[in-house]
């Protein structure tokens, strides 16, 4: 039975879309496939590794059998992307083989019935419903993506906090040693609910989001969400737990603060971290009025020394950070200038961007 016969590329991005999340080695190898449905020209493509589901459609089925089936994901993709670019491509199912074809190639890959594949359950209820530009959302995880914890034993940690409340969408990310907040103001309004979304859905939702207008629906259950936007449905299961309540970590009233070039500050961390090694990655921060000087040391006695000038009249401060937290968030940030505001040597430090209160970045000071 002929399944599809389409452009490669045009079957090329919908497999494109739903294997980023199929694993190599998985413990049910039948989670190295894809779900492919054909209904007449209607063709889904599916994937999941049971905490995770994404599903994308597209019209590129032949004739109007109904027929399912699950195939090596890597493997068909692999084919795919070899193939020539403006080649036709027929899939055809016959015999428990999926053969691939296009001119004079020809692929016969095995097959796993699709009554076995596992297909997360939709929630019956949600309790929010959002919906965005897919560019928001994009931008809301791209601000705090980088501070989520990975791995941690604090199962909490691996993820994103994703809170509505009222007219504000806010995210929120923590490894321990650092914490980054930004939220966004919608036209809607909602009660209050807060779920964590985990790692590999931020990642993954990353990547697929684009940069435009186009809405995505944001759906939140008690055990899940589910975004629905373009061609693509994505489940995802939650992290349970009990997120640490942000608003008690942002510091308030620090009244020693500067601004400084975003890029300036950035070239000068990058300089600094030359000196820093794999184990120690310490910056020293000495702030007085006028200037600041960055320093940093290795075992081998080598030492890099920046000194910038900051409109500043505070309290002098020496200080010391983990210059990968920093250089994270200004290669995030898109602004020209950051502010810097600061307590003493034992106190955290509070990086915003000037006139906005939609961004937080807090960091731990270091021992140096």
């Amino acid at each position: 039975m002929q399944l599809v016969k389409t452009q490669r590329d045009t079957l090329l991005r919908p497999l494109q879309i739903v294997s980023g999340i199929v694993e190599r080695r998985h413990t049910l190898p039948i989670l190295a496939n894809i779900l492919i449905r054909k209904d007449g020209e209607k063709v889904s493509f599916l994937s999941t590794d049971i905490e995770v589901q994404i599903t994308t459609h597209a019209d590129v089925g032949s004739g109007s059998e109904v027929a399912a089936t699950t195939v090596a994901a890597r493997k068909l993709l692999d084919i795919l992307r070899a193939l020539p670019d403006s080649g036709e491509v027929t899939v055809t199912l016959a015999n428990k083989r999926l053969t691939v074809q296009s001119g004079k190639s020809r692929f016969a890959l095995q097959t796993l019935a699709a009554e076995e594949f596992p297909t997360v359950a939709q929630a019956e209820h949600y309790n929010a419903q959002v919906t965005l530009p897919q560019k928001t959302l994009k931008h809301l995880f791209n601000m705090v993506h980088f501070s989520m914890a990975q791995q941690d034993i604090r199962y909490y940690l691996n993820g994103l906090l994703l809170v509505v409340e009222g007219k504000n969408v806010i995210a929120v990310a923590t490894d321990g040693h650092r914490l980054a907040f930004c939220q966004v103001a919608t036209e809607q309004e909602f009660p209050r609910q807060e779920v964590i979304i985990p790692r590999k859905t931020i990642i993954e939702l990353q990547r697929l989001l684009e940069e435009n207008d186009d809405p995505v629906q944001l759906e939140i259950a008690n055990n899940q969400v589910k975004l629905t936007f373009a061609d693509i449905e994505l489940i995802s299961k939650l992290v349970e737990g009990k997120f640490p309540d942000y608003t008690r970590v942002v510091p308030k009233g620090y009244k020693n603060n500067f601004t400084i070039g975003r890029e300036q500050l950035l070239r000068s961390l990058q300089r600094a971290a030359i000196m820093t090694s794999d184990k120690f990655k310490g910056v020293r921060w000495v702030i007085a009025p006028g200037s600041l000087k960055i320093s940093s040391t290795n075992a081998d006695q080598e030492e890099a020394v920046e000194e910038l000038e900051i409109d500043y009249g505070g309290d002098s401060v020496d200080i010391g950070f983990n210059v990968t937290y920093l250089l994270d968030v200004l290669n995030n940030l898109k602004g020209d200038f950051v502010n810097i505001a600061l307590g003493d040597a034992n106190s955290s430090a509070l990086i915003t961007i000037p006139d906005n209160a939609d961004f937080k970045y807090v960091v731990m000071p270091m021992r140096i």
